[in-house]
């Protein structure tokens, strides 16, 4: 069956690879990738599809209530894969109403234009090939594991899990940043449109995503290419904090998934069964690096720096996936120690994009390209 499906944030990191999985899996469908293009956005993560016939770019605020409403319209959308948001914690902490504007109000701006096309349709949109044919519409909300607040780190030492609790689809909302909590009211205003107006919403929290294209001043990435530069590598505190890792394209199969086979009104967690030390994964990192780059063993543990910890800085993500897994068979394709080592080659292999996102290279090419 054909369908028009909006993907919000497709020109970032995990919006580039789901984007790529929908218009290389589903030639029949027409995938509108909407992005602001701000720093974070890179067209350059989708060269590889740009000119697919079933792909199209759409530059767009999604604050921008009547732009939206219109291009839903417009491409006659029956489907909204929401990924765009502000995301670094750090950033949210110097500027909080950037946050809330994106991620709430932009989240409120989808939402509205979604339920004025759908609702007087039953939320259930016509197809192309026939008006008798109808596709029930949906709005996939992406969220992170961030909302549900910190858990307990009681087993310190020995391998993971380090604790005995785990993130789970009823844990109680406890967000500490300003990031968590705007995602925590958008995660809301989608579950308040399915019990006010009966709109068909799917939501997914999701660890920590490590892979190809991530913008660098996300944790991997960013050591990534300072091993390469002999660049100091700052660690909050003293590394103890504990994340759950998982690759970004077993994310997307999980995207995939839930978009298609989800019941209505879930949430879904999507974790890695991956738990990491700060100080240790970087270490493995290291440890990676300096192998492919022929560096003696250790060579780069002397750029590890430990530095004042972040604000409210939780100290352990840990998701537990199994409502995913049983109801829909989905479960993380590879290792961290796999992940890792594919990760790293391929910022190795490709130090041309990260050279050109450092440098800001790749917002003048596309700002000529598009006339943007």
């Amino acid at each position: 069956m054909k369908r028009n499906i909006i993907i919000t944030g497709g020109a970032g990191f995990i919006g580039s690879h789901v984007v790529r999985l929908f218009v290389n899996k589903y030639p029949d469908y027409r995938i509108i990738n909407v992005d602001k293009l701000t720093y974070a956005g890179n067209l350059a993560n989708l060269r590889d599809i740009e000119d697919r016939p079933n792909y199209r770019f759409v530059k767009m605020d999604i604050c921008d209530f009547e732009a939206v409403s219109a291009l839903i319209k417009e491409e006659n959308v029956d489907g909204i894969i929401h990924l765009a948001a502000e995301s670094h914690v750090d950033r949210s902490i110097k500027d909080p109403f950037t946050f809330a504007r994106t991620n709430v109000l932009g989240t409120l701006s989808l939402l509205q234009a979604a339920r004025l096309n759908w609702e007087p349709m039953g939320w259930n949109c016509p197809s192309e090939e026939s008006s008798d044919v109808r596709i029930p519409c949906r709005f996939y909300h992406v969220s992170t594991d961030e909302v549900y607040g910190a858990l307990a780190l009681d087993k310190p030492e020995g391998n993971p899990p380090y604790g005995t609790d785990f993130f789970r689809e009823d844990t109680p909302y406890n967000p500490h940043s300003p990031y968590s909590a705007s995602k925590a009211s958008s995660d809301h205003f989608v579950r308040s449109f399915h019990d006010t107006y009966g709109m068909p919403v799917v939501i997914s929290n999701c660890s920590n995503n490590y892979g190809p294209y991530q913008f660098p001043e996300k944790l991997i990435p960013l050591f990534i290419n300072n091993i390469r530069k002999g660049k100091p590598l700052p660690v909050y505190g003293k590394g103890e904090n504990v994340r759950d890792w998982l690759y970004v394209e077993d994310h997307a199969r999980a995207i995939d998934l839930i978009f298609h086979e989800g019941r209505t009104a879930q949430t879904y967690n999507i974790g890695g069964f991956n738990e990491w030390k700060n100080i240790d994964l970087i270490k493995v990192m290291v440890k990676t690096v300096d192998r492919l780059l022929g560096n003696p063993e250790g060579h780069s543990l002397r750029l590890i720096t430990f530095v004042t910890d972040r604000a409210g800085h939780d100290l352990r993500y840990a998701i537990d996936s199994t409502k995913l897994h049983n109801e829909l068979g989905w479960e993380p394709s590879l290792q961290f120690e796999e992940g890792i080592e594919k990760t790293v080659r391929w910022y190795l292999d490709n130090q041309d994009w990260m050279d050109n996102v450092t440098s800001g290279e790749y917002q003048r090419y596309y700002e000529e390209m598009y006339k943007l």
